[in-house]
């Protein structure tokens, strides 16, 4: 299994939305040679070679490189958003969904760091019509966290003066995960997740931090 495959996020059919097989194929060659290489240094052929197709199958199934990476985004920001959302609708109060979304979201951008890089990092790739679409998926995720954060500067769990400003500080917190995290290193995903919710909730002044934010973080 490739890497894009194992580090899609722990999901148990990674890409699973994406037919025919020849697709999702081209697809999760995409996804590697994107994070290795960069958007523009790949070229339809090494996405095909990857996949072990010719460069005339890729487009049965691609117009272009573009579309493939307009797919990959879209896909990507629909699963945070999803993964955000789900942490926000929640049950408990604004401190327990905060540490959810946060630890839910490190898990995320940890366990599939490949996927993670492209999606989150090669946005201004995109030409203008497919750069819109992905930019108003990432203002809904926005909009998500800092919906949890004004709820708990309104019951009073947090003392957050910058709304706006800690909801960026926390989304880049957790972003950057995708630049940085290894398999070989020395935490888990779910290990930077409890620290990094910890670490967020320290941020925005709550008071009682759950049980499963204070989970145990290595110390290695």
């Amino acid at each position: 299994m490739s890497t894009a495959e194992e580090t899609a996020g722990g999901e148990a059919q990674p890409w699973g939305e994406v037919t025919p097989d020849a697709a999702r194929r081209l697809l999760v060659a995409a996804v590697e040679a994107f994070a290795e290489r960069g958007y523009h240094a790949t070229t339809t052929r090494d996405i095909a070679g990857r996949a072990g197709m010719s460069p005339a199958a890729l487009y049965i199934h691609y117009k272009t490189k573009e579309e493939l990476l307009h797919r990959i985004s879209r896909i990507g920001h629909e699963k945070a958003l999803e993964i955000l959302r789900t942490a926000a609708r929640g049950e408990g109060g604004a401190t327990e969904r905060l540490a959810d979304a946060v630890s839910s979201f490190v898990r995320w951008h940890a366990g599939g760091r490949t996927t993670a890089r492209v999606v989150q990092y090669e946005l201004d790739s995109l030409g203008p019509e497919a750069r819109a679409e992905i930019v108003a998926l990432r203002r809904q995720c926005d909009a998500e966290v800092r919906g949890i954060i004004e709820d708990g500067a309104r019951s009073g769990e947090f003392d957050v003066l910058d709304v706006r400003g800690t909801t960026l500080a926390v989304l880049s917190l957790c972003i950057d995960v995708a630049r940085w995290f290894s398999v070989d290193g020395p935490w888990t995903p779910e290990e930077v997740g409890a620290l990094y919710a910890d670490l967020v909730l320290r941020m925005v002044g709550a008071g009682e931090r759950p049980r499963a934010a204070r989970g145990r973080t290595a110390q290695r």
